[in-house]
């Protein structure tokens, strides 16, 4: 006679307290909820930080908004989605917004950026329908690994009707609703970028 399989309890956890336990098992990863799917990034590297900071600088003067590196976007693709872009620009009263999991209401982000690492391909395909379908007004993607910078605009049905890509030599004026004049130096940015 043989022994039946032994079924042990199964702890059903919810995608946030999954992602969450993966946060605190490995610090320093970044890990979001997209398309109802955990996704886990490794930690930025030196350039990857620089091209950030460069990024941000022109945001810091600009009055009623905040570049913030890191702060959660709740997403409203699915029950548990968020996202923690690199970098958001968000109204001043961004604290009045919060959701849940430290993630914020899309109404209060004026652009999201990305500076692309290892993973890539889910800052220019994946992320790129879930932003829109928030309604982010601009998302800038530092494509590193193909040296240009993307600059989407206007979200209508999920998808951004406007994608200009930008390369070395060039300045980019992105639109004046987030917070202000912001002129960018492809060329300098990309090449903080490299590693």
């Amino acid at each position: 006679m043989s022994a039946a399989a032994v079924e042990r309890p199964h702890k059903e956890w919810s995608l946030i307290a999954e992602a969450n336990h993966i946060m605190e098992s490995i610090p320093g990863l970044r890990v979001e909820i997209i398309g109802d799917q955990i996704l886990v990034s490794p930690a930025p590297d030196g350039p990857h930080s620089e091209a950030l900071m460069l990024f941000a600088a022109p945001f810091m003067n600009l009055g009623l908004v905040r570049a913030l590196p890191g702060i959660g976007l709740w997403l409203p693709s699915g029950p548990e989605d968020y996202a923690f872009p690199d970098l958001s620009v968000v109204d001043d009263d961004y604290r009045d917004h919060l959701v849940e999991n430290s993630c914020y209401d899309p109404t209060c982000f004026r652009l999201v950026m990305e500076v692309t690492s290892s993973n890539w391909k889910t800052d220019l395909q994946v992320k790129v329908a879930h932003y829109a379908q928030s309604r982010i007004p601009v998302y800038v993607i530092v494509d590193r690994k193909h040296q240009r910078v993307h600059v989407l605009t206007d979200p209508a049905g999920g998808r951004y009707a406007h994608h200009g890509i930008h390369g070395l030599g060039e300045l980019v004026t992105l639109p004046e609703s987030v917070g202000g004049k912001v002129v960018l130096d492809v060329e300098r940015i990309l090449k903080a970028g490299l590693a």
